[in-house]
């Protein structure tokens, strides 16, 4: 296959929407009635004003499950916009972490090391574990998280994905 068809089977879709109870639940009927997975979602209010919120969600499939998702989620109504991040155009993603380690002396030595190659704060310390708070893009954290494990990662709470578009150009 070459670069021009391959197709990215990992997509960003953000989705303007009224915010009011049940709104999540129809969206979410909607990938599990047609047995589409969600691998991130992330929902937040971004307008008072207007009582909107805004609903992240990663997922994947080939072009044509993308476009009946996108098409079905246009069709729901409390839905005001649908926008499919990663064909749109330049976006920026990113994930925040917080990853408990338990550990001593060297073990415990590391993974500072390590939070400190990763620009990963110490939120919580004492004698024996640190919590992390670790930012970036997914594969950032995962990263992360992978280095952790030898050095006595115990738990990890993930955002999931957040993202937006580049540029001056909004939902």
């Amino acid at each position: 296959m070459s670069m021009e068809t391959e197709v990215n089977p990992r997509h960003t879709i953000a989705v303007l929407v009224d915010n009011e109870p049940g709104v999540l639940a129809r969206v979410v009927g909607l990938f599990s009635g047609r047995g589409y997975n969600i691998e991130s979602l992330t929902v937040a209010e971004v307008d008072t004003t207007l009582d909107r919120s805004r609903i992240n969600i990663v997922t994947s499939g080939d072009q044509m499950i993308i476009d009946q998702i996108r098409a079905q989620l246009e069709r729901l109504v409390p839905v005001f916009n649908v926008v499919d991040l990663t064909e749109e155009g330049p976006s920026i993603e990113r994930e925040l972490a917080l990853v408990r380690v338990v550990g001593k002396g060297e073990n415990r030595i590391e993974a500072l090391r390590v939070a400190d190659i990763f620009r990963a704060r110490a939120v919580d310390s004492t004698l024996g574990s640190f919590v992390f708070e670790v930012t970036g893009d997914s594969n950032k954290v995962n990263a992360f998280i992978d280095l952790m494990r030898p050095l006595g990662l115990r738990e990890v709470s993930r955002t999931g994905v957040v993202a937006i578009a580049r540029g001056a150009e909004s939902m």
